[in-house]
């Protein structure tokens, strides 16, 4: 369907992959992995014909029509939202667009007759005379209403934009969907509608996506670009995780004999093909993992942070207690009247369909904002580190890393080989320490405030959208470190599978009052009695 031939591609001195040859196949969905930088939206872009390789050539199939999302959010602003899904299927729409000509000519003639005759042939068989209630449908799944399908697209916010160039690229059953980031300012509900979407999809998708759970989902094969060559493996990223981090502890283990490296690789392989049948996962993608050869599986060249939060003191019994707590601004109240006491070890994801309302929530918290009632009180023995949504804050000097980071040491750990432990442990090395923090990328300067974090030693974290910017190593890295620490954790995070493997906790706030229940994510979306209580306090 879509094949890659010898693909190479250089800037300057630099090569990001070279001799790439893969093929992709209709019925597949293939997630493309890498670290930042690695090139993963350039090469959707190559696929695309959007820029040219340095040497070799894309393939596809004669006949075959490929859509791609969008990144440009104002390209058709002044556009009706209905028509900008429609211009997703270029012909049809091209069709539509003559049509309309032909028959608005003041001279109409036979020629034009015999000309519009052939397009309604031609547009009956691209079933157009469904394409308003087809582009409708994509629209209402993606949570944009009915009452906004024949508005301009400028006069939409930012993520309803977002959803509409979704549905666009969805529109007309395309061959080849190549999509980059697709979850990005979704909601949750949006998302599994998109997963559902996805999964019941006969033809071939390429995506490129940080939400580890829309991966496992959707995915039947991971295309990992890395150390310039990019690799394909069947089976989706959980599968491509453990997988290759179990076949690092082989390769680590040298005395292992090569016959019982194969056995546990077979066993790895079953064990997951098992669960993978608990998943919604289509019967046919699930058979995909049972042909894994394992000669296939290979250790990961891929550098992971070592994120290690250690408490410098155990926190006593009394952790935090919140009484009648409420913010409002001028123009709205996000949420009043929370009551909630922390307990040792609690891991509590915050939620709310409005972020701002957790980001006050956690302002407070810290001490940046002033609630404008009810009050809160944290134990003696706990000592907190923030994690904010925003970072911009702190990095308005021009000092180095190293010197950005001396300042939040105490006295006694303010040596050069300390500081640049907790460096190095973010993946700063050698001369980057010394790497201006005014030229940061938005990844880096995470790793810098987790580093931060680190230094420390805090018993309570409090983090808002600590996945934001990070790649799919660090976030790995973030989640497991937050899973082994023992200390209390307050977070909010749109990541699925960071929330459900983390918190033991849901905390919901609302402008109307709050739920509060001692469970998991999943436990907690997928109960009727939440839903029941949710509808009541958003009503």
């Amino acid at each position: 369907m879509l094949a890659v031939n010898k693909l190479s591609l250089q800037f300057g001195k630099r090569v990001l992959f070279d001799e790439v040859s893969l093929r992709f196949t209709q019925g597949n969905c293939y997630g493309v992995i890498g670290a930042n930088g690695a090139g993963k939206s350039t090469f959707l872009k190559i696929l695309s014909s959007e820029i040219d390789p340095t040497r070799g050539n894309v393939s596809m199939e004669p006949g075959k029509r490929m859509a791609v999302l969008k990144q440009n959010h104002y390209e058709f602003d002044e556009v009706t939202v209905l028509d900008t899904v429609m211009m997703g299927y270029t012909k049809l729409w091209s069709i539509m667009q003559e049509k309309d000509a032909l028959y608005a000519k003041p001279d109409f003639s036979e020629a034009d007759g015999m000309r519009a005759s052939d397009l309604e042939a031609e547009f009956a068989e691209l079933n157009g005379w469904n394409a308003q209630s087809d582009a409708a449908a994509l629209l209402s799944g993606l949570g944009i209403e009915e009452s906004e399908h024949f508005k301009l697209v400028k006069e939409l916010d930012g993520s309803q934009k977002v959803r509409v160039l979704l549905a666009q690229a969805l529109y007309g059953n395309p061959d080849i969907l190549i999509l980059d980031e697709p979850t990005n300012d979704l909601d949750l509900n949006t998302i599994t509608w998109l997963e559902d979407f996805l999964l019941e999809f006969e033809n071939t998708v390429i995506v490129v996506s940080h939400d580890r759970h829309f991966l496992d989902t959707v995915c039947t094969h991971i295309v990992d670009i890395d150390f310039q060559a990019i690799r394909l493996y069947t089976g989706n990223y959980t599968f491509w995780y453990q997988s290759s981090q179990l076949a690092l502890s082989q390769r680590s283990a040298a005395n292992k004999k090569a016959e019982d490296k194969r056995k546990e690789l077979q066993e790895f392989i079953a064990r997951f093909s098992a669960n993978a049948s608990k998943s919604r996962q289509a019967t046919s993608r699930r058979k995909l993992l049972e042909k894994i050869n394992v000669d296939d599986i290979q250790a990961s060249n891929r550098r992971y942070p070592a994120i290690i939060f250690q408490q410098k003191r155990e926190a006593g019994d009394q952790i935090l207690h919140a009484v009648g707590l409420g913010y409002a601004t001028d123009d709205v109240t996000l949420f009043s009247n929370i009551d909630f006491y922390v307990n040792k070890g609690d891991k509590i994801a915050f939620l709310s369909k409005d972020g701002l309302a957790v980001t006050s929530l956690f302002q407070i918290l810290i001490g940046e904002l002033q609630a404008t009632s009810g009050t809160y009180k944290f134990g003696q023995t706990i000592t907190t580190a923030y994690l904010p949504a925003n970072n911009e804050d702190y990095f308005q000097t021009d000092d180095n890393l190293m010197d950005w980071l001396r300042q939040y040491a105490e006295e006694e750990n303010r040596d050069e080989i300390y500081i640049r432990g907790f460096l190095g442990k973010m993946l700063f090395s050698g001369e980057e320490v010394f790497k201006k923090n005014s030229v940061l990328s938005g990844g880096e300067k995470v790793r810098c405030m987790i580093s931060r974090m680190m230094l420390t030693g805090a018993n309570l974290l409090i983090l808002d959208e600590p996945t934001n910017h990070l790649d799919l190593e660090s976030i790995t890295a973030f989640n497991n470190a937050l899973k082994d620490f023992p200390g209390t954790v307050l977070f909010t995070s749109h990541d699925h599978e960071f929330t459900q493997t983390v918190a033991n906790r849901i905390i919901e706030i609302t402008p109307n009052g709050y739920i509060d229940k001692l469970m998991t994510y999943d436990e907690y979306i997928s109960s009727e009695k939440v839903a029941e209580q949710k509808e009541a306090l958003y009503a």
